[in-house]
């Protein structure tokens, strides 16, 4: 141990500070006891340095008393030497090795030790105060010296470590070849677990051929592997690394941080329960798939599904918003449904599939769900493992479900097995009804329930926690999406999986196709209607079938299609609010009236030759202009044709003439 050096020079201040005897308790006293006493002509006080100055004082100047108290003040704390601090932590742990009687032991001898250092401090020599606490403790003198040299070396708050006796096994190891004894280790220590007195029968049947000696007994062996193997790496090495990990403490994790609906996890559990269905002619085993409350422990949605995809995850999901909002985080498995791109494309951190800037985003990275993937093959990482371990003795060994269990190994097979299917709607109510019965459950243990009922916790939860609810867009999201359907024409109705659905909007889309988001396992709900372009058209509901004679239904229908052509009909009168005589007198309206057409006659005539106009005669002073016009054209001089005024022939003979192949001129 390394100690620091007392500090020897101090001001008045600082011994008046320190409240030393025999010296005033302030300053200006012990100034005024240094200028009386001539403490500064000493040669014992010196100027101080540094900022402030004054005069500082050696410790000698001061009274017996004061330097005794000054000196234990300042004796500053030992600085532990490394080498030290390590050879006093291997002692304790020596030590702490020891078993009980060992331990009395050392606390006997120390007793012992005590007893010397008690006679010698009283005034006896060392002999004397041997020779009298070894009499007294009933241990020989020799003794005595020997545990004085053991602790002499010590500080004294180590001493009853030091006095611990020194124990070594005096069995010594079964003598056994070396070669030998690594091929009944790496025999041994193999996955498919061999016993060891295979191990060892295989060995000494080698160690005869290959000339191994000597060979110890088979216990002696035993003995030394359990010795020299750590349980662990025989774990590891016969029975695997899920089977070691359970020699380390699980972790325990607490949930009274949490609020309700911060949290959820979610995962799939097979039950043991055949289970008949439409689409099989076999019966089935069938899937939960379902989300538990981390704060409280609830199971807060579930659906059945022959199995675990994304298609059932993306509705669990949506029944656990629907109902109660949006969680802040999830924890998933790693399966193929938890982690396809429709559930948490572009989220980070996942255990299958690479993430893809261009993946599409998935429904809980657009809801803003953190996704926190568990490690895969650990159940310790999911809390709602534990309640299926619950569910599954509530539903499949449930009296309702006699015949039809399987049981939970192929081993494990009741004696009624295969007798019985459960018709899916009946197994379906009752894994409803063990759900509901599993919330109610009271006398919870968990730290958040303190007794209470998973439903009493979650409540009681939900009054102070702050969740985000979804709008009616984002319920879409979770919604499955069929195959383009083409509407009818006419009504524009949608025909699918047997129902039909109508909207007034879809009027509009008659006879186009149209993608449509449903519900599978609630068919009779609406149906939410988008175009090719994803654009939504509207919610339409599904139109039961009514009875050929069924007139209470008749009368429904007339009186909904009558309501439908008064909305038509007020639409119309609405958008078409003028009359086809107001838009008349729009359009006229402050125009003059149109004038009455006149007649327009052309500078020149053309001769008609049909047989209709020859028989019209026109006047005769109309005839022999134009015809003189009409020569005077064709031969250039209108004289040809010269006849005595009033000789004239008319039109009738004109044109008999010409047909004849007469000549007018002859």
């Amino acid at each position: 141990m390394v100690k620091t050096p007392m500090r020897e020079w101090g001001t008045a201040s600082e011994y008046a500070a320190a409240g030393l005897p025999s010296l005033p308790q302030t300053q200006q006293g012990i100034e005024k006891l240094a200028k009386a006493n001539g403490w500064r002509h000493s040669g014992r006080a010196r100027k101080r340095e540094g900022k402030g100055g004054g005069w500082e004082y050696h410790i000698g100047l001061l009274p017996p008393a004061a330097q005794a108290r000054w000196a234990i003040l300042e004796m500053a704390p030992e600085t532990p030497n490394p080498q030290t601090k390590a050879r006093k932590d291997a002692l304790w742990a020596r030590h702490d090795a020891l078993s009980e009687k060992q331990k009395a032991i050392c606390e006997t001898r120390l007793k012992a030790l005590y007893e010397v250092e008690t006679l010698c401090s009283a005034g006896l020599t060392r002999s004397a105060a041997m020779a009298i606490a070894a009499n007294k403790s009933g241990f020989a003198v020799r003794s005595l010296y020997n545990w004085a040299a053991l602790a002499a070396s010590h500080d004294r708050s180590d001493w009853l470590a030091a006095l611990a006796p020194s124990f070594s096994s005096t069995a010594e190891r079964a003598e056994c070849d070396t070669s030998a004894w690594e091929f009944l280790k790496s025999d041994f220590l193999r996955p498919e677990g061999a016993t060891f007195s295979s191990c060892y029968r295989r060995m000494v049947k080698t160690a005869k051929t290959e000339g191994w000696s000597p060979i110890a007994s088979e216990r002696a062996l035993r003995r030394r592997l359990d010795a020299e193997v750590p349980k662990a790496v025989q774990q590891l090495a016969r029975k695997g690394k899920d089977k070691a990990k359970t020699l380390f403490p699980a972790q325990r994790r607490t949930r009274a941080f949490l609020q309700a609906m911060q949290a959820v996890n979610m995962d799939g559990h097979k039950i043991d329960v055949f289970v008949s269905v439409p689409w099989s002619q076999k019966p089935v085993r069938m899937y939960l798939v379902a989300i538990q409350d981390l704060f409280s422990g609830k199971m807060l949605s579930w659906r059945l599904a022959d199995a675990e995809t994304w298609e059932t995850v993306r509705l669990v999901i949506g029944d656990m918003v629907e109902l109660f909002g949006i969680p802040e985080m999830i924890f998933l498995d790693n399966g193929r449904a938890f982690a396809s791109h429709w559930i948490s494309g572009q989220a980070r951190k996942r255990f299958r599939f690479k993430v893809k800037e261009e993946d599409p985003r998935g429904l809980l990275t657009t809801l803003g769900v953190e996704t926190i993937f568990t490690t895969p093959y650990s159940g310790q990482s999911k809390p709602i493992e534990r309640a299926f371990r619950d569910l599954a003795d509530m539903i499949a060994k449930h009296p309702f479900c006699a015949g039809a269990y399987t049981g939970n190994k192929p081993d494990a097979k009741p004696e009624n097995y295969g007798t019985r299917a459960i018709p899916l709607d009946a197994f379906r109510e009752h894994v409803a009804e063990q759900i509901a019965d599993h919330n109610a459950q009271e006398g919870r243990s968990a730290a958040n329930c303190a007794g209470r009922s998973f439903d009493a916790t979650f409540a009681a939860g939900m009054k102070t926690a702050i969740v985000t609810q979804p709008t009616t867009a984002q319920r879409s999201l979770w919604l499955l999406a069929a195959e383009a359907v083409r509407s009818q024409k006419g009504s524009g109705e949608i025909h699918y999986q047997g129902n039909r659905y109508w909207h007034a909007a879809l009027n509009q889309h008659a006879g186009r196709k149209v993608t449509i988001r449903f519900d599978p396992d609630a068919l009779h709900k609406p149906v939410r209607v988008y175009d090719l372009d994803n654009a939504l058209i509207c919610e339409a509901a599904c139109i039961d079938d009514t009875g050929f004679r069924d007139v209470e239904a008749a009368r429904h229908h007339g009186r909904a299609r009558r309501d439908y052509l008064k909305a038509i009909a007020a639409q119309k009168a609405a958008h078409a609010k003028l009359s086809a005589q107001e838009l008349a007198d729009i359009i006229y309206r402050g125009k003059p009236q149109a004038p009455v057409p006149q007649p327009v006659r052309p500078s020149i005539a053309r001769i008609a030759v049909s047989n209709l106009a020859v028989e019209q005669e026109p006047a005769a002073d109309d005839f022999e202009e134009s015809f003189e016009r009409a020569l005077s054209k064709v031969t250039g001089n209108a004289s040809i044709l010269e006849f005595p005024r009033g000789n004239e022939p008319t039109s009738s003979e004109y044109g008999s003439q010409k047909k004849g192949g007469g000549n007018p001129a002859q």
